[in-house]
């Protein structure tokens, strides 16, 4: 009995197996997982904002041109057309030709002679127009818009235009009805003629209609000139 004991005793006790601790292996494992999630997560949010599309930008009218035809009103409808009269009765004797040639352009015009008898009534009378467009319309901000401003600042860049084509009249006009020079010397007072015509039409339509016609050759000048 002694000797068993004693041979109990003297052996080696076994280690004793602790179970793994798999709960908190477990625990540890789902974090990166949940991490991992969450970063999807985040990024599918960001990507989803960055398809929105960007709301499209507001139409903005720094140059405030009264193209609406209802932001423009009547008395500026009326005095922006008005100003188109000036440079085509400045220009009018350019189309003796094309008049006599065609006597509808005659019937048809024939509501302006005497806006043209009171315009030519005096030598002075273009000369004072001019200064009053220019000074009293297209520099005076208090009392005309900027649709009436810069209308009348095309017509008074027509009629400086009108210059070079009377220079070329009073310096090469043919002192005979025929031969070549002639036909190209009526050609070309016949084209003044009809640009005119065309500027009065198409300027003082769209003033009457409340839109901001933009001629061409002058209507950049125009615009610098008109603040």
């Amino acid at each position: 009995m002694a000797s068993a004991v004693s041979l109990l005793l003297l052996s080696s006790p076994r280690p004793l197996r602790r179970a793994a601790p798999v709960p908190a292996l477990r625990s540890q494992a789902r974090i990166p997982l949940l991490l991992a999630h969450a970063g999807e997560t985040a990024l599918g949010v960001g990507a989803t904002r960055a398809r929105l599309p960007a709301p499209p930008p507001r139409a903005s009218n720094p140059n405030n041109d009264n193209d609406n035809s209802g932001a423009v009103e009547a008395p500026d409808r009326l005095v922006a057309a008005v100003a188109y009269l000036y440079p085509f009765l400045d220009g009018v004797h350019h189309g003796r030709f094309l008049l006599a040639q065609f006597p509808l352009f005659g019937t048809l015009l024939s509501p302006l002679a005497p806006a043209a008898r009171l315009f030519r009534s005096s030598p002075l009378t273009p000369f004072l127009l001019f200064l009053t467009l220019y000074f009293a319309v297209v520099r005076n901000q208090q009392a005309f818009s900027r649709f009436v401003r810069f209308n009348a600042m095309q017509a008074v860049a027509l009629d400086v235009l009108l210059i070079f084509p009377d220079l070329l009249v009073q310096s090469f006009a043919p002192s005979t009805g025929g031969g070549i020079g002639f036909e190209l010397f009526q050609s070309m007072e016949s084209t003044v003629f009809l640009f005119l015509l065309v500027c009065l039409v198409y300027g003082g339509g769209a003033c009457l209609l409340g839109k901001t016609p933009r001629l061409p050759i002058v209507a950049d000048a125009a615009e610098r000139q008109v603040m």
